[in-house]
């Protein structure tokens, strides 16, 4: 079985090569990333589909996080990756009409020794219902958030969250309510 590799980049986003993922995220080189947040108009307000993260992920087990995320392979569009890993990680088959709203880079010392150094483009849909049928590999739960118990639980508790989540939670936010 091939090992995974990510697209490394300068900041610029200009790729400069590729490497296996565990070497990239030990050694914390820079490489392309993607973040899928889907929401939908709820009864009262905007809710967020997020999830928990498996607890024996490679990283960040238990925390919550955007609907989906993950690496594009090499000369894979964002959207197609991020289609791809909606099905592989959330069970979600139907393709949606997903929007590359947002990048940003960030660099955070994560358990295990490892380190995400990411040029992270950030992709939305707003979708109506949805079949979700989650892996238990990847997923442990997840839930539709209203907006305003959201924006609570990252003040009161960002631990519960990962690394990467509020930056792509500020740039989701910005685009929706614009």
């Amino acid at each position: 079985m091939k090992k995974e590799q990510v697209v490394l980049v300068t900041p610029e986003g200009e790729t400069i090569g590729l490497q296996e993922k565990m070497q990239a995220h030990y050694g914390g080189q820079l490489h392309l990333a993607f973040s899928v947040l889907l929401f939908r108009e709820g009864q009262d307000e905007r809710e967020y589909l997020l999830h928990q993260r498996a607890l024996g992920k490679y990283h960040s087990g238990g925390l919550w996080t955007n609907t989906c995320c993950s690496h594009p392979r090499q000369d894979e569009s964002f959207v197609a990756a991020g289609i791809r890993r909606l099905e592989e990680e959330m069970g979600i088959a139907e393709p949606l009409p997903l929007q590359d709203i947002a990048t940003f880079l960030y660099r955070a010392e994560l358990d295990n020794g490892l380190v995400e150094h990411e040029l992270d483009h950030v992709l939305i849909a707003n979708c109506g219902p949805l079949n979700i049928n989650p892996s238990e590999d990847e997923v442990m739960a997840y839930h539709w958030w209203p907006e305003s118990e959201l924006v609570a639980a990252l003040a009161d508790k960002p631990a519960n969250f990962t690394a990467w989540f509020p930056q792509v939670w500020q740039l989701v936010l910005a685009h929706v309510t614009q």
